[in-house]
Formats: structure tokens, sequence, C-alpha cells
């Protein structure tokens, strides 16, 4: 309290802000919530347009938003000396985005990944899973040139249907180049390219300084590679070559071990890979999470999706040179089955989603 009456003298003005997290309050709620404070000897006036001094109220509500309680977990209390830099939440919001899709990424959350990719200035950073481009939007803003690969072809070139309500077609300017120079970042711009992530197109040797990407689930994206029409007709005789590609299906599994070991042998070394890794939480342990004997785990975050799914962002880092024997290494050793679990995400997914409704219907009818 003593080092507070500095800034409660009656010379001074002040006001009293009040934040949430996983919770929502009514302006009346904050209002009672300011005025709980009264025990406290302010002797100023109360300014609210332009403060001496502005203190604030912080209430953690925990990180389950299917189980919020009545009361926070934490409460904070203090005076605001500086901003840090959630303004880029609402300046980079995707609601104002030129170009978006039906996955683009939160910009706080592309924030928060660019952060744990250490992304630089002049680093080269790189999305195998591209889309919109929300992800190279925020490596961008902290200097690094960016270049991503999609398998959709339509993404990549901003054609078809748009995702925006009431927006039947994309326009003629709804690209990822167009999203970058919108927050003018057009010069940290490489490109982006179609191309299957299971069939690297690069040339032998270290690349990039961090590889930051979300790979497709198969909840509101199909997980897709490219085969050839010989693969899918078990007929036709093994002499035939036919190069005509056709979408087959990629396992989670399969995404994943192939994202590592990409980022093994492309990495620089002490280049980072940041990645979400979808789960379905009654079956989750540590042990499902990928490793690759080229990168060391460095974080492991969970963001709750729902009461039985959540998705982790894993963060690794590349500590030892890429070999030959390291090809098929996360392929080859045993304790990397569990992997294969992933692939009936989307099946545990919709289960649960089927189990709540009929619940909901269930409960309305009593």
């Amino acid at each position: 309290m003593d080092k507070m009456l500095p800034y409660l003298q009656s010379d001074s003005t002040y006001k009293v802000h009040i934040h949430t997290f996983n919770k929502t309050l009514t302006q009346a709620q904050k209002i009672q919530k300011i005025d709980a404070l009264e025990f406290l000897p302010f002797k100023g006036k109360v300014n609210l347009k332009n403060p001496e001094h502005i203190f604030w109220i912080l209430e953690d509500y925990g990180m389950d938003p299917n189980n919020v309680p009545e009361e926070p977990f934490h409460l904070y209390f203090g005076r605001w000396i500086a901003d840090g830099q959630r303004e880029l939440i609402e300046s980079y919001s995707v609601k104002k985005r030129h170009f978006i899709g039906n996955t683009s990424m939160d910009a706080c959350l592309s924030f928060i990944m660019a952060n744990h990719g250490r992304v630089k200035p002049n680093d080269v950073v790189y999305d195998p899973f591209v889309g919109t481009g929300g992800l190279l939007i925020s490596s961008a803003h902290f200097g690094a040139y960016v270049c991503g690969t999609d398998i959709d072809y339509n993404t990549i070139h901003g054609l078809g249907k748009a995702s925006r309500k009431n927006q039947k077609w994309r326009g003629p300017d709804e690209n990822i180049r167009a999203n970058l120079r919108q927050y003018g970042l057009e010069k940290h711009y490489l490109d982006a390219l179609v191309s299957d992530s299971s069939r690297p197109i690069w040339r032998k040797g270290t690349l990039f300084d961090a590889i930051i990407t979300d790979p497709p689930y198969g909840i509101r994206e199909a997980t897709r590679r490219m085969g050839s029409q010989k693969e899918t007709a078990k007929s036709a005789e093994k002499s035939t070559e036919n190069h005509t590609f056709v979408s087959s299906s990629y396992h989670l599994s399969d995404i994943f071990f192939d994202l590592l070991k990409f980022a093994a042998e492309y990495l620089v070394m002490g280049g980072r890979l940041v990645y979400w890794l979808p789960i379905y939480r009654p079956e989750y342990t540590e042990e499902i999470v990928p490793r690759h004997p080229c990168l060391k785990l460095i974080s492991n975050c969970e963001q709750m999706l729902s009461s039985h799914t959540s998705r982790r962002l894993i963060t690794m880092e590349k500590v030892k040179e890429f070999k030959d024997q390291d090809q098929n290494s996360s392929l080859l050793d045993g304790q990397y089955m569990p992997y294969r679990g992933h692939n009936s995400f989307r099946e545990k997914y919709f289960s649960g989603v089927t189990k709540r409704i009929a619940k909901e219907e269930k409960d309305n009818q009593k």
C-alpha cells in the first residue's frame, strides 16, 4: 500500500479499467467490481478522458471455456506503466483482412506463433500449409521474408467461392500478396506456390530460419495429398504410366511425420518448427507428441477447443544436423506408432459433437 500512496494524492486524477480472461462481464458487473475498491484511499478525482494514473483489475477465469467458474482463480490489481503490443491484435484482425478463408488463423495466435519461432528481421520463414497466409503476415511484421506452399490451387490464386458472409465469389485481388500489401509488408513476401507438402520441391540444404504452420485436421479443411490414377485403380497394369494427378487421403500421422522430417532437413541449426497438434483429450499423453532425433521439444501449450478436444502448440528447435540415416528415423522406431491415433481425430471430434447435441436435446425435453 505504501508504494501506491504517491498515486492516490488529492491533486492527482485517475480511472480504473477491468479486463477478464475467459469470461465476459456486463458493464454493470464491471462497475460493481470497481465500486468494491472503495476501501482503497483514493483521494484524487476521477478523469475518464485524460487521467494521470490508470489502474487495472485483471481477473483470470482459467483456460476451459466449457467450465467457467463464478469467481476468478486469480485477481490482479496494479497501475498501468506501458502498453505491450496487444494493439496488433486489433490492427491485424482477420475481420478487417482483405483475403480470408475458412481456417484463417486468429491474429493473436499468429503473433504468438511468430514469437515462439523467435522470428527476427531478415529471417526466411516458411509455411507448408499456407492457406490465405495469416501466419506469413505476423512473421513479416517482425521483419522476416516469408513464403509458403499449399495444395489448393484456388486458395493460392485467390479463386473460387468466398468465405465471407454475403459474398459468393472471391474478388480479382483477393490473394496472399494483397494481404501483405494491406499491411505495408509486400516487400517481405517472396512467393506462394501450389505444391504438395508430402513431396518436397526444394533443393537440398538448410533454407529456412523458421517453419511456422497449422496443418489441416480434416475438420474444416480436408487432409489431402497428390496421388496418381494408377494408385487408385488397382486393376490397372503395373507398366502403365499415368501422371494425371488426383487427390488422395493424407493421414494426420503421415502429415506430422513428413513435417518433422522436412523441418529436420531444411531448418538451419537453431531454427524452430512451430505447429498445432490436434488432440482427443481423454487419450492424450505427452508420449504421443511427434519427435525427431534432430529436433528438441521446447514447449507444448494447450488451447481448448471443446470439452473433449484441444490443440497443442508445439515448438521444436533443430539441435542436430540431418544425416542420411535420419531420413526414415521417425518411421522405424516403434514408439511413434501412437501417432496413428491422429487418423481418427475427425471421427472423435464429431462423435463428441453428436453426443453433446443429443444431451442438449434430451435436457430440453425434460
